[in-house]
């Protein structure tokens, strides 16, 4: 941000100048920049929300896993977006939400025996 108030701005880095900064580079309001949405694109789009494994949800974005585990991963984690679940990653209602679309229903239980 510094060096973007120094060429664009008055030289300090103000909530005016972050603000101008953060959209130049496709930073939202939320924090996530455009790997993180495709991230959570490709995962609500084309995987049905989940479970996908790690290997596949980077390819689909063209990012090396490393990348994807190490970087992207734990924000969206902790922004309660993703979830990595013994079978792969999982999108919560809260990235469908965010993205704008409605995830799919929940399948219903098959009736057991005591049903």
């Amino acid at each position: 941000m510094r060096d973007f108030a120094e060429v664009r701005g008055t030289g300090t880095v103000d909530a005016a100048s972050a603000r101008e900064g953060l959209a130049a580079f496709g930073v939202d309001d939320l924090g996530l920049d455009k790997v993180d949405r495709a991230l959570l694109a490709a995962l609500c789009q084309r995987f049905d929300g989940g479970p996908v494994g790690l290997s596949t949800l980077a390819i689909s974005v063209s990012e090396p896993t490393e990348t994807v585990e190490d970087v992207y991963e734990p924000f969206l984690i902790r922004q309660g977006l993703l979830m990595r679940t013994p079978r792969g990653r999982v999108a919560t209602p809260a990235a469908w939400k965010r993205l704008g679309l409605d995830p799919p229903r929940a399948t219903l239980p098959t009736p057991g025996l005591f049903d």
